[in-house]
């Protein structure tokens, strides 16, 4: 028998953790290539560690480092010394933030928005001493260009967003309607750097596409309302091509920048798909927000990391870059036919085929697995303990019964499904 450790490096969520570590228990031992493979999970702490020390995990879900810099240099350890398979890349994500996110998705020609980025109104902190302060200001005096910040938004247009460059759960984002609203939200933002971003005004739909290594879910969002009703059940609210494109530029996105684990939005207007934000390193799972897709989450991560796990899957480190501009340098491509190699290069990264072949093989048995879970007394337990450590007292009542009647939906819909 092999064993594999898959470790959950979190910060405070509680939910998808408990439902992922239930499922797993429920999905037992794997025979494949002549072996029987078990997995099991565990909590990572953070602690000291010697940077020769050999891991037990076989592959690690990381929630944690893209803001605790302890977890992020252990996840470089043990994938540059140890071959642990991680969900996401340390590498890309601290390199490729979202301003470098849009500068590679311009040049492979997705439709983002124009965008421009400023200098600090302040200097950084980390000149903000005496000497380095002094050479700060000799060096911004001798080559730091006046610019007119009017004349940019003039030319972006307005409205427009200003948002920092490297992005994270909207903190930070401003949309601006006016000379004064820019003047004033630029002195706001201090030692950020930012971007100025055009508007895509009156837009038909706001998508956000959820890819959990080979899979992906295209929900329909609203980010103008409370977290908990920002997603809306909907199916087939997007034109089957666009529904495709999103999905291709969703699978793009991830194997591009060796991300398995991420979101993005885009905007949809007259049949045009814009990318406004695909740089997430801990994508929204919470019970609370995703309720109807939360199941259909639990399920993609545990197929996924149930696949790596047991094929042994190597993880890739390095990008392969120059295979994507290859495609996208070319002039006598059109974007659609750039974007059918896109989408070839992304489903040979994922392995699609094998994967497909590896959960209809041993894994056949996990939706029925889930459903039972989601009507089961745990789960119930599970949604009651979520609204009480979210919600305030007064609420409760109403958000259990509104995720209870949410998923009960859900398994609803599967039970018909499984019946077709």
């Amino acid at each position: 028998m092999s064993s594999h450790l898959i470790g959950l490096l979190l910060g405070t969520e509680e939910d998808w953790p408990t439902a992922f570590e239930h499922l797993l228990s429920r999905v037992g031992p794997v025979q494949h290539g002549g072996e029987t493979h078990e997995l099991t999970t565990e909590r990572v702490m953070n602690e000291p560690f010697d940077l020769r020390y050999r891991p037990r995990h076989a592959l690690v879900i990381d929630r944690l480092a893209w803001w605790y810099f302890v977890p992020r240099e252990w996840l470089k350890k043990i994938s540059l010394m140890d071959d642990v398979y991680l969900l996401n890349n340390p590498f890309t994500f601290q390199a490729m933030e979202k301003h470098s996110a849009y500068c590679a998705m311009m040049r492979l020609g997705l439709n983002v928005p124009e965008t421009w980025m400023i200098p600090h109104k302040e200097p950084p902190r980390s000149v903000r001493f005496e000497s380095a302060t002094a050479r700060w200001e000799t060096m911004a005096s001798r080559y730091n260009a006046p610019f007119d910040l009017d004349a940019i938004a003039e030319h972006i247009g307005f409205p427009l967003f200003m948002k920092p460059f490297d992005g994270g759960q909207w903190v930070g984002v401003t949309r601006v309607a006016s000379p004064d609203e820019l003047h004033s939200v630029y002195d706001e933002s201090g030692e950020r750097l930012m971007h100025l971003q055009a508007s895509v005004e009156d837009f038909d739909v706001f998508v956000r596409s959820l890819s959990i290594g080979a899979e992906t879910m295209v929900m329909r969002y609203d980010p103008s309302v409370p977290l908990h009703a920002r997603y809306t059940v909907e199916h087939d609210f997007l034109p089957p091509d666009v529904g495709a494109e999103v999905v291709a530029i969703s699978r793009l996105v991830n194997a591009f920048f060796r991300w398995e684990f991420n979101s993005c939005e885009t905007l949809v207007k007259d049949g045009v798909v814009y990318p406004i934000d695909y740089a997430n390193a801990s994508p929204d799972v919470a019970l609370t927000s995703l309720h109807y897709y939360f199941p259909w989450a639990i399920k993609a991560l545990l197929r996924w990391c149930t696949f790596c796990t047991v094929v042994r899957r190597r993880m890739r480190i390095n990008q392969n870059t120059r295979a994507y501009f290859d495609i996208g340098d070319r002039g006598d491509l059109t974007y659609q036919q750039k974007l059918d190699g896109y989408r070839g290069l992304a489903e040979d990264y994922f392995d699609i085929d094998d994967y497909r072949e590896f959960c209809d093989t041993h894994l056949a048995h996990l939706d029925e697995a889930t459903v039972d879970y989601v009507e089961g007394p745990q789960f119930d337990e599970l949604i009651v303990s979520t609204v009480q450590s979210t919600f305030p007292e007064h609420e409760h009542e109403h958000f259990v019964a509104h995720y209870r009647g949410l998923l009960a939906m859900w398994a609803a819909d599967q039970h018909a499904a499984a019946h077709v």
